[in-house]
């Protein structure tokens, strides 16, 4: 890959956790391109550390070393209200569990991210709409979640995730707890984001039929990125 064409760098990375006396290491000299528009599965074992990655790259996390660059800024040089200021307009998140606020409607939640951009009301809105309808979840705007299905949940929380027009878009098990005809459901609109929108993608998933999906798949084991699909490198 080009490293010119990347929108995401990692360099050297290593993050580690304490637990009482014990330092456990949980990424090991990391380092990583992703390109623009690419969709890319990192995969691995339950504590594989593939889930502390995709959080570092959103920006979630520090590192104890090392550097991300995210379309062109090293968001590990950033301070703690930079970080949160460059999150909300450059990462969009798509969560295992869907994260919706259940007294808060579809269009309520997907307008969330929002509030704070300084947007008008009319902008909020045409926003909200488009978003809305690229899921094809327009019809169900009013809707609370409990009025929803999971998988109509997760389409929302992907509106929800896209509505900024970030950057990036992180996904962390997002098919997890959906059943297998509603995951393709999602995983068929995440591949028309990334194809026809040409959002850049990084899914973190343990399960090979989704990983598939991908364009590209990175493999971590104990901390370590190794394995790849050569056919994108």
């Amino acid at each position: 890959m080009n490293m010119n064409n990347s929108i995401v760098s990692i360099r050297n990375l290593t993050k580690t956790y304490k637990r009482g006396n014990e330092v456990i290491h949980v990424l090991e000299n990391i380092s990583l391109n992703i390109g623009h528009g690419e969709y890319l599965a990192l995969m691995g074992p339950s504590g594989s550390g593939k889930s502390t990655l995709l959080n570092l790259i959103a920006g979630l996390d520090q590192a104890d070393r090392g550097s991300i660059e995210v379309g062109g800024i090293d968001i590990t040089a950033l301070s703690e209200s930079e970080l949160a200021r460059w999150r909300a307009g450059n990462v969009g998140f798509i969560f295992q569990f869907y994260n919706l606020i259940p007294v808060l409607t579809a269009y309520e939640n997907v307008e969330l991210p929002l509030i704070l951009t300084g947007l008008s009301g009319r902008e909020r809105k045409e926003h909200v709409y488009t978003a809305l309808k690229v899921v094809n979840m327009e019809d169900r705007l009013r809707h609370y979640p409990s009025q929803l299905s999971g998988g109509q949940q997760q389409r929302v929380a992907i509106a929800r995730a896209i509505v900024t027009d970030p950057t990036i878009l992180v996904a962390d098990e997002p098919t997890g707890d959906l059943d297998r005809a509603s995951a393709e459901n999602v995983l068929e609109l995440m591949d028309r984001l990334n194809r026809d929108m040409g959002k850049t993608i990084i899914m973190v998933t343990h399960d090979p039929w989704a990983g598939n999906r991908a364009h590209s798949m990175r493999h971590l084991d104990k901390g370590v990125l190794s394995g790849s699909n050569p056919d994108f490198l």
